[in-house]
Protein backbone atom coordinates (compact mmCIF):
# COMPACT_ATOMS: atom_id res chain seq x y z
CA UNK A 1 0.00 0.00 0.00
CA UNK A 2 1.20 3.66 -0.64
CA UNK A 3 0.61 6.55 1.15
CA UNK A 4 0.69 9.85 0.02
CA UNK A 5 1.19 12.34 3.40
CA UNK A 6 0.51 16.08 2.01
CA UNK A 7 1.30 18.63 4.46
CA UNK A 8 1.04 22.21 4.83
CA UNK A 9 3.18 24.27 7.75
CA UNK A 10 6.01 26.79 6.95
CA UNK A 11 7.74 26.02 9.87
CA UNK A 12 9.61 22.56 9.70
CA UNK A 13 9.87 22.23 13.66
CA UNK A 14 5.54 22.88 14.27
CA UNK A 15 3.65 20.37 15.59
CA UNK A 16 2.27 19.65 12.32
CA UNK A 17 5.19 18.75 10.33
CA UNK A 18 5.49 16.01 13.78
CA UNK A 19 2.77 14.70 12.92
CA UNK A 20 3.17 14.22 8.98
CA UNK A 21 6.86 12.61 9.98
CA UNK A 22 4.70 10.34 12.67
CA UNK A 23 2.22 9.09 9.89
CA UNK A 24 5.27 8.42 7.06
CA UNK A 25 7.71 6.91 9.97
CA UNK A 26 4.38 4.07 11.42
CA UNK A 27 3.91 3.64 7.46
CA UNK A 28 6.93 2.24 6.65
CA UNK A 29 7.19 0.38 10.38
CA UNK A 30 4.36 -1.34 8.43
CA UNK A 31 5.74 -2.01 4.95
CA UNK A 32 4.06 0.21 3.33
CA UNK A 33 5.50 3.07 0.88
CA UNK A 34 5.01 6.51 1.73
CA UNK A 35 5.07 9.69 -0.53
CA UNK A 36 5.59 13.22 1.79
CA UNK A 37 5.11 16.02 -0.20
CA UNK A 38 6.32 19.10 2.47
CA UNK A 39 4.25 21.47 0.36
CA UNK A 40 6.49 24.60 1.82
CA UNK A 41 9.69 23.43 1.54
CA UNK A 42 8.73 22.10 -2.20
CA UNK A 43 8.05 25.97 -2.66
CA UNK A 44 4.55 24.69 -3.95
CA UNK A 45 3.07 27.20 -6.20
CA UNK A 46 -0.98 27.21 -5.19
CA UNK A 47 -2.17 29.88 -7.13
CA UNK A 48 -4.71 28.48 -9.88
CA UNK A 49 -3.65 29.82 -13.24
CA UNK A 50 -6.24 30.54 -15.61
CA UNK A 51 -4.96 28.74 -18.54
CA UNK A 52 -5.70 25.84 -15.31
CA UNK A 53 -9.32 26.79 -15.15
CA UNK A 54 -11.25 24.01 -16.74
CA UNK A 55 -13.34 25.34 -20.30
CA UNK A 56 -11.85 24.90 -23.89
CA UNK A 57 -8.02 24.76 -24.05
CA UNK A 58 -7.27 24.49 -20.34
CA UNK A 59 -4.28 22.72 -19.43
CA UNK A 60 -2.66 21.48 -15.89
CA UNK A 61 0.80 23.34 -15.57
CA UNK A 62 3.93 21.00 -15.66
CA UNK A 63 4.15 21.08 -11.85
CA UNK A 64 0.84 19.90 -11.67
CA UNK A 65 1.57 16.81 -14.84
CA UNK A 66 4.81 15.88 -12.54
CA UNK A 67 2.38 15.62 -9.14
CA UNK A 68 0.13 14.13 -10.29
CA UNK A 69 2.64 11.38 -11.99
CA UNK A 70 3.99 11.28 -8.66
CA UNK A 71 0.72 10.46 -6.72
CA UNK A 72 -0.64 8.39 -9.52
CA UNK A 73 -0.75 4.91 -7.57
CA UNK A 74 -1.28 5.76 -4.10
CA UNK A 75 -3.30 4.19 -2.32
CA UNK A 76 -4.35 6.34 0.34
CA UNK A 77 -4.26 10.27 0.97
CA UNK A 78 -3.45 11.79 4.15
CA UNK A 79 -3.92 15.53 4.51
CA UNK A 80 -1.96 17.43 7.31
CA UNK A 81 -3.21 20.87 8.52
CA UNK A 82 -3.10 23.57 10.98
CA UNK A 83 -6.58 24.99 11.07
CA UNK A 84 -5.96 28.72 10.33
CA UNK A 85 -9.39 31.06 10.31
CA UNK A 86 -11.11 27.65 10.93
CA UNK A 87 -9.72 26.59 7.44
CA UNK A 88 -7.10 24.86 5.53
CA UNK A 89 -3.62 26.92 4.64
CA UNK A 90 -3.84 28.81 1.41
CA UNK A 91 -1.19 26.51 0.61
CA UNK A 92 -2.93 23.61 1.28
CA UNK A 93 -6.02 24.75 -0.78
CA UNK A 94 -4.42 25.82 -3.49
CA UNK A 95 -3.03 22.27 -3.96
CA UNK A 96 -6.27 20.67 -3.51
CA UNK A 97 -7.14 23.11 -6.56
CA UNK A 98 -4.67 22.20 -8.83
CA UNK A 99 -3.74 18.95 -8.06
CA UNK A 100 -6.84 17.58 -7.64
CA UNK A 101 -8.78 18.78 -10.57
CA UNK A 102 -10.01 18.02 -13.77
CA UNK A 103 -8.56 14.74 -15.51
CA UNK A 104 -7.09 13.52 -12.30
CA UNK A 105 -9.58 13.48 -9.44
CA UNK A 106 -12.92 13.70 -11.79
CA UNK A 107 -13.86 14.16 -15.26
CA UNK A 108 -16.90 15.57 -17.30
CA UNK A 109 -19.76 13.15 -16.89
CA UNK A 110 -23.13 13.32 -17.17
CA UNK A 111 -25.00 15.89 -15.59
CA UNK A 112 -22.25 16.92 -13.65
CA UNK A 113 -19.00 14.85 -12.83
CA UNK A 114 -17.61 11.11 -12.44
CA UNK A 115 -14.73 10.69 -9.75
CA UNK A 116 -11.74 9.04 -10.97
CA UNK A 117 -10.27 8.46 -7.19
CA UNK A 118 -12.59 5.04 -6.43
CA UNK A 119 -11.27 2.75 -4.75
CA UNK A 120 -8.34 4.49 -2.86
CA UNK A 121 -8.95 6.15 0.54
CA UNK A 122 -8.52 9.46 2.59
CA UNK A 123 -7.57 10.95 6.06
CA UNK A 124 -7.48 14.10 7.29
CA UNK A 125 -5.08 15.14 10.56
CA UNK A 126 -5.31 18.74 11.34
CA UNK A 127 -4.53 20.70 14.96
CA UNK A 128 -5.65 23.92 16.30
CA UNK A 129 -4.87 26.57 18.94
CA UNK A 130 -8.04 26.20 20.19
CA UNK A 131 -9.65 23.67 22.33
CA UNK A 132 -11.20 20.79 20.26
CA UNK A 133 -14.74 21.42 22.54
CA UNK A 134 -14.67 25.24 21.00
CA UNK A 135 -14.22 24.02 17.38
CA UNK A 136 -16.72 21.87 17.45
CA UNK A 137 -19.42 24.06 19.78
CA UNK A 138 -18.67 26.98 17.32
CA UNK A 139 -19.90 24.75 14.35
CA UNK A 140 -16.32 24.82 12.61
CA UNK A 141 -16.07 21.64 13.26
CA UNK A 142 -19.23 20.66 10.99
CA UNK A 143 -18.14 23.06 8.26
CA UNK A 144 -15.18 21.34 7.90
CA UNK A 145 -16.22 18.05 7.89
CA UNK A 146 -18.90 18.70 5.18
CA UNK A 147 -17.04 21.39 3.08
CA UNK A 148 -13.65 19.33 2.75
CA UNK A 149 -13.76 16.00 4.05
CA UNK A 150 -17.38 14.57 2.65
CA UNK A 151 -17.08 16.74 -0.61
CA UNK A 152 -14.06 16.36 -1.62
CA UNK A 153 -14.46 12.41 -0.97
CA UNK A 154 -17.69 12.13 -2.73
CA UNK A 155 -16.03 14.16 -5.73
CA UNK A 156 -13.17 12.35 -5.95
CA UNK A 157 -14.30 9.35 -5.01
CA UNK A 158 -12.52 8.56 -2.08
CA UNK A 159 -13.32 6.33 0.82
CA UNK A 160 -12.83 8.87 3.72
CA UNK A 161 -11.49 7.17 6.47
CA UNK A 162 -11.34 9.33 9.92
CA UNK A 163 -10.76 12.65 10.69
CA UNK A 164 -8.28 13.18 13.75
CA UNK A 165 -8.46 16.57 15.01
CA UNK A 166 -5.49 18.06 17.95
CA UNK A 167 -6.64 21.04 19.92
CA UNK A 168 -5.12 23.29 22.42
CA UNK A 169 -1.34 22.42 20.44
CA UNK A 170 -0.05 26.13 21.56
CA UNK A 171 3.32 27.27 22.20
CA UNK A 172 5.38 25.37 24.74
CA UNK A 173 2.74 22.20 25.16
CA UNK A 174 4.38 19.59 27.15
CA UNK A 175 6.84 17.05 25.12
CA UNK A 176 4.17 14.11 26.48
CA UNK A 177 1.18 15.72 25.44
CA UNK A 178 2.65 15.60 22.32
CA UNK A 179 3.75 12.21 22.24
CA UNK A 180 0.70 11.18 23.51
CA UNK A 181 -0.99 12.64 19.86
CA UNK A 182 1.50 11.26 17.66
CA UNK A 183 0.93 7.80 19.72
CA UNK A 184 -2.52 8.03 18.23
CA UNK A 185 -1.31 9.32 14.78
CA UNK A 186 0.78 5.97 14.59
CA UNK A 187 -2.38 4.09 15.86
CA UNK A 188 -4.41 5.23 13.10
CA UNK A 189 -2.04 4.06 10.72
CA UNK A 190 -1.99 0.94 11.88
CA UNK A 191 -5.72 0.33 11.50
CA UNK A 192 -4.87 1.25 7.99
CA UNK A 193 -2.46 -1.37 7.04
CA UNK A 194 -5.13 -4.21 8.68
CA UNK A 195 -6.48 -3.60 5.43
CA UNK A 196 -4.08 -3.06 2.69
CA UNK A 197 -5.31 -2.83 -0.89
CA UNK A 198 -4.18 -2.13 -4.29
CA UNK A 199 -5.60 0.75 -6.61
CA UNK A 200 -7.21 -1.28 -9.24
Amino acid sequence: MKHAVIVAHPKLTSFTMSVAKAYAEAAARAGDDVLLRDLYRMNFAPCLSAGEVPGAGFAPGPDVVSERQLLADVNVFAFVYPLWMNAQPAMMKGYIDRVFGMGFAYTPGRGGTEPLLKGRKMISITSSGAPTGWVVGTGAWDAIHKLFDEHFAAVCGLEFIDHIHFGGITPGIRTDAVDTHLAKVGEAVAKLAQSKGRVP
